[in-house]
């Protein structure tokens, strides 16, 4: 089932928006292990002032096992909800300026990922449209993500899923595609 998270989630959590993340993982924790990022993650999912807070997160969850997870916001409200984990990552750099992935007007799926384990059994693809879904019933007429170029497969399945490419994004050293789906 696909319902909203809790604070309570965050050590089931956190190691799937590291995986979501990938390299900015790696960014954000000063490491090229990417697993080193698990507790900023965990410290930031268990607040709900900032973009990865269990307030902006729905999980996917079987027998009591958190499997998956999407987590997105207002795009118009990125600033406001980034500015916590800048003033932590700023503490160690403080010239640390990424730029904007998302914009106003646009529902931004920010991080969706399901465990390694669970993977291609339909799970993303659900927890996508129950985004899809919450952004249609807050107002929102679309929802946007950016997808790395490196990464096809995922460019594929959010094509299957009813997004388009409506431009290209430079962020934090990588090419994305930034995808949207009108929802309304």
């Amino acid at each position: 089932m696909i319902r909203p998270a809790t604070s309570q989630d965050a050590s089931a959590v956190a190691p799937l928006l590291v995986l979501a993340m990938g390299h900015i993982a790696g960014i954000f924790a000063k490491s090229d292990q990417y697993e080193d990022a698990v507790p900023f993650f965990e410290a930031f999912f268990e607040r709900d002032d900032n973009q990865y807070s269990y307030a902006h997160t729905l999980v996917y969850e079987e027998n009591n096992t958190v499997l998956g997870s999407v987590t997105g916001y207002d795009g118009a409200r990125l600033a406001e909800l980034r500015q916590p984990v800048l003033d932590r990552l700023r503490e160690s750099d403080p010239d640390f300026t990424p730029g904007d992935e998302t914009e106003a007007g646009e529902f931004y799926m920010d991080c969706v990922n399901v465990r390694t384990d669970h993977q291609g059994n339909g799970i993303g693809k659900k927890l996508i449209l129950a985004f899809c879904e919450k952004a249609r019933q807050l107002g929102f007429k679309r929802v946007g993500l950016i997808v790395d170029k490196v990464n096809p497969d995922a460019k594929k399945l959010y094509e299957k899923l009813g997004f388009y490419v409506a431009g290209e994004k430079d962020f934090l050293g990588h090419r994305y595609f930034h995808m949207v789906r009108e929802v309304q």
